[in-house]
């Protein structure tokens, strides 16, 4: 039997408490309670995977920074000095650092593991001359991701999260919830990383025609089309979302790349969404439209933009604070006279 929204607002208004005075945090342990299709979620153990891979379209100046700078973050990420290190460490989740692409890879001597599957190849090709990725790229790097989410599965985890690394993969993320939320180019292309004027004007005018020829091949080959103009990391991502619904476990998403990964996801696999919860609402203009054409709706709207699954990690003590209140509060019932 499915847990529907019905029975989980029955089970919180049997609580010791007002009905609904919790106000906004018991629609919080609805949608987990329904994500997970459990009345009494749990929200831990938890792992966040960081998947990077660099972007040749970087090439085509659609960045404030190069491409050297996901290894420098990726070396960062490893020596445990990252913004995503360290809020992994105060919400206790567990966090793991994929290589799926980058064209450097980083050092290894640190004590956060690095997988990198060779496979893949090192970065994309440049979306703004041809597709970023063969067919064939694209399911080495889905599987990188199933393999990901089955291994947190297997570790006992049941609350995912994905964050990402990889210098101008706001401009696949554009491509991508243009070609699969009908969002506009304007709309669609932020600023990514501190984009300038000029290099926003350049980089729209790069997701309007990338996204235009993927779609000629959108309804005749969904992989092919989706290929042309993704990242590694991201498909990655889509993969790690698939198989985690699959397998049941919760997934809570970050921001605007996460989530036009989450769009490959739920197109490749449908009711994938189902299982998801928007963290937060990005800074950058597309994520809206994103989230909507998902159904998501993002517990924060605190302009954050960063990546590397930050926004995720900040919304988890909320997560907490709703499997804690539908698994600890006594029923008004057994406590009444």
């Amino acid at each position: 039997m499915s847990v529907t929204r019905e029975m989980v607002i029955e089970h919180l208004n049997a609580l010791a408490k007002p009905q609904g005075s919790m106000g906004r945090l018991e629609e919080l342990a609805v949608v987990l309670a329904v994500a997970k299709q459990n009345l009494h979620p749990r929200t831990k153990p938890r792992k966040i995977t960081l998947f990077a891979g660099d972007h040749g379209v970087v090439e085509s100046g659609v960045s404030a920074w190069p491409s050297a700078v996901t290894t420098v973050m990726m070396e960062t990420i490893i020596v445990q000095k990252a913004t995503s290190t360290a809020l992994a460490a105060a919400q206790s989740a567990d966090l793991r650092l994929v290589d799926v692409g980058s064209i450097t890879p980083p050092k290894l001597s640190a004590p956060t593991e690095v997988f990198r599957d060779a496979r893949v190849a090192a970065g994309t090709a440049d979306l703004a001359l041809g597709p970023a990725m063969t067919v064939e790229q694209f399911q080495y790097a889905w599987a990188v991701g199933e393999a990901e989410a089955a291994r947190a599965h297997d570790e006992g985890c049941v609350l995912l999260l994905a964050g990402e690394m990889g210098i101008g993969n706001t401009t696949s993320a554009a491509c991508l919830t243009m070609l699969l939320a009908g969002a506009s180019a304007d709309i669609a292309t932020g600023r990514g990383a501190g984009a300038d004027d000029a290099t926003l004007e350049a980089k729209r005018d790069i997701v309007t025609q990338a996204s235009r020829r993927a779609a000629l091949l959108l309804d005749k080959d969904p992989v092919a089309a989706i290929a042309a103009v993704a990242g590694f990391e991201i498909v990655a991502m889509a993969g790690y979302y698939a198989q985690g619904a699959k397998q049941g476990s919760t997934l809570l998403l970050d921001g605007y790349v996460t989530t036009a990964a989450a769009l490959i996801a739920e197109r490749l696999a449908p009711g994938t969404a189902q299982r998801m919860i928007a963290a937060h609402l990005s800074a950058e203009p597309g994520h809206r439209v994103a989230l909507d054409h998902l159904g998501l709706q993002p517990l924060l709207e605190w302009d954050m933009r960063l990546g590397e699954g930050t926004g995720a990690l900040t919304a988890l003590p909320m997560l907490d604070s709703a499997a804690a209140l539908l698994n600890d509060v006594a029923k008004l019932a057994d406590i009444l006279p």
